[in-house]
């Protein structure tokens, strides 16, 4: 009857001790990151002649953005700071877009993708996702 009750016992710890690390596993599982896959590339030509047509590629997904992505690109030269130079349509999944131009001069002028997710078709205020890598064209 001793050897009933001692054996009882430890299966009631061992099955305590189970449970706990299972309670623990879960809640170490639940705390860690959660890491979406996502990103902007860019692709654009070392040089360019002045007069010449610069065609700049990118594209850009993200799985955490809301329901839409939009993807512009943004040009910085010559003194005047970051401004977009055109966007894609709002779309689901993969966003693609070029951009071409010509520099009326000499300079360096760079390039970068910029990825925003949008809730709808019309959103006024969208959420910045991704900044690609800055691409240096240098125009002679």
């Amino acid at each position: 009857m001793t050897r009933t009750k001692t054996t009882g016992l430890m299966a009631r710890v061992g099955r305590a001790a189970v449970i706990g690390a299972l309670g623990l596993a879960s809640v170490a599982l639940a705390t860690a990151p959660a890491f979406a896959k996502g990103g902007a590339e860019i692709a654009a030509p070392k040089t360019a002649q002045v007069g010449r047509t610069i065609t700049v590629t990118v594209h850009g997904d993200d799985d955490n953005a809301g329901f839409l992505h939009q993807l512009c690109v943004e040009k910085n030269g010559f003194g005047e700071g970051w401004h977009q130079e055109t966007c894609s349509t709002p779309t689901v999944g993969d966003a693609k877009v070029t951009a071409a131009g010509a520099s009326a001069r000499r300079g360096d002028l760079r390039f970068r993708a910029v990825l925003y997710g949008l809730t709808s078709k019309h959103d006024q205020k969208p959420v910045h996702q991704h900044t690609s890598a800055v691409v240096t064209v240098h125009v002679r």
